[in-house]
């Protein structure tokens, strides 16, 4: 969707794209600026000959890949970055140019709910871990003793290190809330029937409430998302954009240093990103074709 709206300004606007990262083959005009965080530096500095592209521009943008932040250097790399956004007027009383490309689709309305960990190392000394449709932790690290809850579908990686599984249902099988990477809330309706013994992920979690002896205070989905509109408004707002306000407090003060490592690309296999995908015969043979090129 991303790259369809730069596409379409890219055609209608004549605007200048650049990129920092592997070489990529584009479906439009853009200038591969380089492939590591040194050519970021160039930029904040006014070394780099596109820092002139992005200061001129009306409305400038930048996206930053989510990539980003599985990276060691993360934050000296997002305060160069909001350098660049400070600098080059990025980020304006009446414009926020500023972007971060988020890799899983639950992400956006996850953090709309302030659903963020205390620390990135916090699973290295859990005992108890519950996967809620989780199959993308790594969790080569987590103590043998941990005692794992897997809910979810398809049966995928996070299976394999379960004490306990509770199905659930797919996206395709249940009503949902879905919010995309501009912040725009949608709602969905089942479109196959629910297979075997797979609940709706709320039900799950309202009936183990009960178990342990702290009751939720909702029965319905109406329940549910009466609570979503006093925790994020926006979600429930369907079809209309939420402004990002988190870039008009810009502090690029961060004093860790810069590895010179080349970014590379946070998806591997562009056809299996997900247990869906992961278990279907189509995506496999997709995926074998793209690994003989």
């Amino acid at each position: 969707m991303v790259n369809a709206r730069i596409h379409k300004t890219v055609r209608a606007n004549n605007v200048k794209v650049g990129y920092i990262g592997p070489e990529t083959d584009f479906n439009y005009d853009c200038q591969h600026l380089g492939t590591g965080p040194n050519t970021l530096k160039e930029i904040a500095e006014g070394r780099h000959p596109f820092f002139s592209a992005i200061s001129n521009a009306k409305n400038p943008v930048i996206i930053v890949g989510a990539g980003v932040f599985e990276r060691e250097d993360k934050d000296a790399i997002f305060s160069v970055v909001e350098t660049i956004a400070k600098k080059g007027n990025v980020v304006r009383p009446d414009w926020n140019g500023l972007n971060v490309l988020l890799l899983n689709a639950a992400q956006a309305a996850a953090l709309d709910l302030g659903l963020v960990p205390e620390s990135s190392n916090s699973i290295d000394s859990a005992k108890f871990v519950y996967l809620m449709g989780a199959d993308d932790v790594n969790l080569v690290k987590l103590p043998d003793d941990a005692f794992i809850v897997y809910q979810g579908h398809h049966g995928d990686r996070g299976v394999y290190r379960a004490n306990v599984i509770l199905p659930a249902s797919a996206f395709s099988e249940k009503e949902g809330t879905y919010e995309n990477t501009e912040g725009c809330a949608q709602q969905t309706l089942p479109a196959v029937p629910t297979v075997g013994d797979a609940r709706d992920d709320w039900k799950t979690i309202r009936a183990l409430s009960e178990v342990a002896g702290v009751r939720l205070p909702y029965d319905t989905l109406g329940g549910i998302r009466s609570r979503m509109r006093m925790v994020a408004p926006n979600l429930l707002q369907v079809d209309e954009r939420e402004p990002a306000t988190f870039g008009h407090s810009l502090k690029p003060e961060v004093t860790q240093k810069l590895n010179p490592a080349r970014f590379k690309s946070a998806v591997e296999n562009f056809y299996m990103t997900d247990a869906i995908t992961r278990a279907s015969k189509i995506m496999a043979q997709c995926s074998a074709s793209l690994l003989k090129k």
